[in-house]
């Protein structure tokens, strides 16, 4: 019986990919290949594409193919991250075999819980040469960052990476009930969950789209579009989401981690 509808979001052909439950969405700029699903009609911000990344298409569903009183399970991966079997944790697995391996029905004893989120990363490995390079200004506010590999938080992690103090930013645009939480998080934590990829019942589904879109769409007061450019900042509200995210499903949903792989791909 099928309980279970991933939406994999991508920007060029996925030919390997083929299960049923397994839905391809297009957010590319070229023409998308026949039978995918797109996200520039209806209430859309496919505009935005360029900074919003998968986002796009999670807005299109949450405004107009969401039904949040479906009992079923709905879930988003990306084109180079699927979820896996928990079997298939530690297996070598690539375009060739990822069909045999990828998760497409949850068992019925996750009744007890209502969401599932990415296995987590760790921030706080950092070589110190590129401390140094990127982290300066976090280093000079607080020398023991070079040294003690625990205070090298998520925020450090943000500001080496997307822009110094562009988060702490954002998160004046936080809803006040999250906002010291969100920052305490930040500061604390040396992991998050990953990639803007979860799956959940659509009740959560859509208290999660609300609380994020309508945060992000703050951030564009502060933010805009035209000065973000390059790896840092290109898709900076898409790296925004992602660290809400961790944040988020901890705290408002009855979560489990599982595991997912990455899919080298030569394009």
């Amino acid at each position: 019986m099928k309980n279970l509808e991933i939406f994999c979001v991508t920007n060029k052909t996925l030919d390997f990919l083929k299960n049923e439950n397994y839905k391809i969405a297009w957010v590319g700029q070229q023409t998308a290949p026949e039978n995918y699903i797109l996200c520039n009609s209806g209430d859309n911000i496919f505009f935005k594409e360029k900074n919003y990344s998968e986002l796009t298409f999670h807005y299109w569903y949450w405004k107009n193919r969401l039904d949040p009183s479906n009992k079923n399970w709905i879930g988003f991966c990306q084109r180079r991250r699927f979820w896996v079997k928990k079997d298939s944790e530690k297996k070598n697995i690539d375009q060739n075999n990822l069909n045999q391996h990828i998760l497409d029905y949850i068992p019925d004893e996750f009744s007890k819980y209502n969401a599932i989120i990415c296995n987590p990363i760790f921030v706080n490995n950092v070589k110190k040469m590129k401390l140094i390079k990127r982290g300066m200004k976090s280093i000079i506010k607080d020398p023991r960052i070079f040294f003690d590999k625990e205070r090298q938080s998520l925020l450090l992690h943000f500001d080496m990476h997307h822009g110094h103090g562009n988060i702490e930013k954002a998160i004046n645009h936080l809803h006040e009930k999250d906002r010291s939480e969100f920052y305490e998080f930040l500061k604390t934590s040396t992991f998050y969950n990953p990639h803007i990829m979860f799956i959940s019942k659509p009740y959560i589904a859509n208290l999660w789209f609300t609380d994020l879109f309508s945060w992000l769409f703050k951030c564009e007061e502060s933010f805009g579009f035209k000065n973000l450019k390059g790896y840092d900042t290109q898709r900076l509200y898409a790296y925004l989401a992602e660290r809400y995210l961790s944040f988020w499903f901890k705290k408002y949903s009855n979560y489990i981690e599982w595991p997912w792989s990455f899919i080298d791909l030569k394009d």
